[in-house]
């Protein structure tokens, strides 16, 4: 059994005294793992880093066998996240979420989501929004997709502003207003592609929308709680917004000193 694919690498671990079992988000193979011979060698180590994206053979007897990689590097972009909690806290909530899929099932959409998310990871709105949408997706994946496109109490696609926690399907404002405190908020650009995330309320909303369904039909059902990298990934959101906004108050206030 062989196959050749591009992976983005999610994880490590030690295997023996040289080798290392490699994780990978692969392109047509799903989320994938496998056996690296020297992987915990100093020229290996820089390469396998959580975030870089890499070029992946794979072979094995059987097809049920963990089998061996062979990787070369394609970007590092491991040495460009390290520095930034958004992107790290990303990577491992996204990693995270991958792992509730079964393993070596496909999910091209996911791995191109994944791929914009290490590309735009230095903005936090960006980022926020791109991680939002990768779990619409992931729920839609698992079986338990959201209905955002039309009311569904009038079938309008417009002013989409809640969300019913029974159905998962949205409500116009106007329809939802007599029951806004029983319904879910979503924001914006949740509704359209086109729209982007305008603040950091916005993103805690859409985060806790989707919380909302991943307990009722993910964590919950599974004994399962949160991962800890979302709390984590939020946080530093909110912290890289506020130094962002110090910064340019910062920034107003000595253009104006005379």
């Amino acid at each position: 059994m062989e196959w050749r694919d591009e992976g983005i690498i999610l994880g490590t671990r030690r295997h023996g005294e040289t080798s290392a079992i490699l994780e990978l988000m692969t392109r047509e193979h799903g989320r994938h793992m496998g056996l690296v011979r020297g992987g915990r060698s100093r020229r290996m180590q820089p390469l396998l880093q959580p975030g870089n994206r890499v070029d992946v053979i794979w072979r094995a007897r059987m097809d049920e066998h963990l089998g061996m990689m062979q990787v070369e590097p394609v970007s590092f972009a491991a040495a460009r996240l390290i520095d930034q909690p958004v992107a790290l806290y990303g990577l491992q909530l996204a990693a995270a979420h991958l792992r509730l899929l079964p393993e070596r099932d496909p999910h091209e959409n996911l791995f191109e989501i994944l791929s914009v998310i290490l590309e735009h990871c230095e903005d936090a709105l960006i980022a926020g929004e791109l991680l939002l949408r990768f779990e619409v997706l992931m729920l839609e994946e698992l079986g338990f997709g959201l209905d955002l496109k039309r009311c569904a109490a009038t079938g309008s696609d417009q002013h989409l502003t809640f969300v019913s926690p029974k159905t998962g399907r949205a409500v116009s404002r106007d329809a939802g207003a007599p029951w806004a405190d029983k319904l879910l908020e979503m924001p914006p650009f949740m509704v359209s592609s086109s729209v982007r995330a305008a603040s950091l309320a916005e993103i805690t909303a859409a985060f806790r929308l989707t919380s909302f369904f991943f307990n009722r039909h993910v964590w919950e059902p599974r004994a399962q709680k949160a991962p800890e990298a979302r709390q984590g990934f939020l946080a530093a959101i909110s912290r890289s917004l506020s130094s962002a906004s110090a910064q340019g108050r910062s920034g107003q206030e000595r253009s104006v000193l005379p």
